[in-house]
């Protein structure tokens, strides 16, 4: 097998230089070990120089001590490489034509995974890897966590049937086929008003939040994005499209959004471009405690104060009665309170 050197000045060679082939290669596996005290150097040089053995290898085939083999390949003229540059590799393949439009359409635009183009070229998953990085394509993040991959639900769509015919998440959801997740999710990261207070019971407050604006517009969150220089990513595109680089999660970073600003997993995933689960999942290993789950989180119930003190108070439906009516109502005649019958 053709062998390449490792491109080393004292090896006296190139780096893409081809060792030609000696008389001992032609007989291939029948090296034995030299008789008398005189051994062959020219067995000695095939045994470096074609078949890439180290001078110990060479000395536990020939049975002469590694010194010795040092001397005797010096002798001879064979330039050796330094101590831990390794053996000499087999000279490699170059990469098939078209490689690059290939990893392009398949990957890109086909949106194919390495796996799956390794097993349509015949290539190792790793050099596909390689090849991606190399040719300077933004390896998409691997695992049940990552962004690219995500369902996302139009937002022609989301107009369509949840702003405009007043659907919600879950109609919505089995409409498409898809989880009432899925919706709020693409509502908030493509900058469409998602309503609140959608449980069984309403919740008083504004009727619409755009997640994103609002978080930004956030007097604590805004401060702790503007002390770590982490510049705001408008909504209207995926989230692997507002952040091509996710922000590094830090200890201090996580700790100031989750208990400092009171934002949640989700929000912490719109603001840094990192899956809500990682985030959880680095949470955990870095020890920073989980709220309880259950409820709005303090960045919600403070945004929703804010809306409603900014909001004009609405007046009440009683706030035209005569306020000397209730003086003379009986307990059975006000509104909301049961009567109560003596036995």
């Amino acid at each position: 097998m053709p062998m390449l050197d490792r491109g080393l000045a004292t090896a006296g060679t190139h780096g893409a230089e081809v060792v030609p082939p000696c008389q001992h290669c032609c007989h291939e596996g029948q090296e034995t070990r030299p008789a008398g005290d005189v051994p062959d150097s020219s067995l000695l040089a095939h045994l470096y120089l074609c078949r890439g053995l180290s001078t110990y290898a060479i000395g536990e085939v020939t049975g002469l001590g590694r010194q010795r083999v040092t001397r005797l390949l010096h002798k001879a003229g064979v330039p050796l490489r330094p101590r831990g540059a390794g053996r000499l590799r087999p000279l490699r393949r170059e990469d098939p034509p078209g490689l690059r439009q290939l990893l392009a359409d398949w990957y890109e635009a086909g949106r194919l995974s390495s796996p799956q183009i390794a097993a349509l070229t015949g290539i190792p998953e790793r050099r596909v890897r390689d090849r991606l990085r190399r040719y300077g394509f933004a390896v998409r993040t691997g695992g049940g966590w990552n962004r690219e991959d995500r369902r996302i639900v139009p937002a022609e769509v989301l107009d369509e049937l949840y702003t405009r015919l007043g659907m919600s998440a879950d109609e919505v959801g089995r409409r498409l086929g898809t989880s009432r997740n899925t919706v709020l999710r693409s509502a908030h990261v493509l900058g469409v008003p998602v309503r609140t207070g959608g449980g069984a019971v309403p919740v008083p407050g504004p009727e619409e939040i755009e997640l994103v604006a609002a978080l930004y517009a956030d007097a604590l969150i805004a401060s702790v994005l503007r002390a770590r220089d982490i510049p705001p990513a408008p909504p209207g595109a995926p989230l692997w499209q507002r952040f091509p680089d996710p922000v590094p999660l830090t200890v201090p970073l996580v700790k100031d959004l989750y208990w400092g600003c009171g934002a949640g997993l989700a929000h912490i995933e719109l603001l840094t471009g990192q899956p809500s689960m990682t985030v959880r999942g680095f949470m955990q290993r870095a020890g920073i405690p989980l709220r309880h789950p259950g409820g709005r989180t303090p960045f919600l119930r403070r945004w929703s104060a804010s809306r409603q003190a900014a909001e004009p108070s609405r007046p009440s439906p009683q706030a035209h009665e005569d306020p000397a009516d209730g003086l003379h109502r009986t307990r059975a005649d006000r509104p909301g309170r049961p009567e109560i019958r003596q036995e």
